[in-house]
């Protein structure tokens, strides 16, 4: 089962050295929608709060200040909670 990363206030360090601030920027309004990622994604959230549920696996609460990691391949439910803004990245 594909599974979610997730750190909880990464270093200013590790954010600068991976150039997270100028990735672009995505915006949702409290929503819930299914996703496939079909390449991994890395994503800062500046705003918001979000729960990802992947395919046969536990929920998982993200917030201001996480880090997270889905992988290439995740079937998941988003559930946007508060509006969420974030720097993404795929790969």
């Amino acid at each position: 089962m594909k599974e979610i990363k997730l750190e909880h206030n990464p270093s200013q360090e590790k954010l600068d050295a991976m150039d997270v601030f100028s990735w672009p920027i995505w915006e949702k309004e409290v929503s819930e929608f299914p996703w496939r990622y079909n390449t991994q994604e890395q994503f800062y959230v500046l705003e918001g709060r979000v729960i990802i549920t992947p395919e046969g696996g536990e929920p998982v609460e993200i917030k201001v200040g996480d880090f997270v990691t889905c992988p290439a391949g995740m079937a998941c439910t988003w559930q946007v909670l508060e509006p969420i803004r974030k720097h993404y990245n795929f790969s």
